[in-house]
């Protein structure tokens, strides 16, 4: 069940900072239109790339000898610390979304939001190898039960901020909700850290 929970909230973690594809979403919920529909492709999306990389890392661990996942451990640090200076750098920064309505098909939102996912190196850096990493050393129980963590954290994530940037538009575009979820972000992701890095000099 814990591992549940941590894939939830590490899940959780990487896709509140507020990318691309986040702000598209919200934008979305903003103009009212076809929200259900943009929420379940990106929430439908990370699951499927949440366990591409999962199951990625379980297959190539075997092949893997103590120096390669020395090196993965590296990375993975790296791109923690990037990812927590990063957040604190736009800790600052101004929330800015389009709320101009221009009429548009379900076909081209459909593409639309294929494109903000599937064109986003963040969504597959956060997905296929920071989630895949973090997990390899997990038995394949627990792999699974992180997944589902992650993908729920997606689902709940995605649906809340499309709707609610359609009925509470003043929270979402507000800058002080913002600030507050970095401030959880950079404490989640720096206790990460911490793990990742007590584990790769044990």
């Amino acid at each position: 069940m814990e591992f549940l929970v941590l894939g939830f909230f590490t899940g959780l973690s990487l896709i509140l900072a507020l990318g691309a594809q986040n702000i598209f979403v919200i934008e979305q919920g903003l103009k009212k239109q076809h929200i259900f529909l943009v929420c379940f492709i990106c929430s439908i999306s990370d699951l499927i790339l949440i366990f591409l990389g999962i199951f990625l890392f379980h297959y190539f661990i075997q092949y893997f000898n103590h120096t390669i996942e020395l090196i993965f451990n590296v990375l993975l640090i790296i791109f923690l610390i990037h990812f927590i200076y990063s957040k604190i750098k736009s800790f600052n920064s101004k929330v800015h979304f389009n709320n101009e309505v221009i009429d548009i098909s379900k076909f081209n939102i459909f593409l639309k939001t294929l494109g903000f996912t599937y064109l986003n190196p963040h969504v597959y850096s956060d997905t296929v190898f920071f989630l895949g990493n973090f997990s390899k050393n997990f038995i394949f129980y627990q792999k699974i039960l992180f997944g589902v963590g992650a993908s729920i954290a997606s689902f709940i994530f995605f649906f809340v901020i499309g709707y609610l940037s359609k009925y509470l538009s003043q929270y979402a575009q507000s800058e002080i909700v913002w600030k507050i979820i970095n401030i959880f972000i950079i404490c989640f992701m720096s206790l990460l850290t911490t793990y990742v890095i007590m584990e790769t000099i044990n």
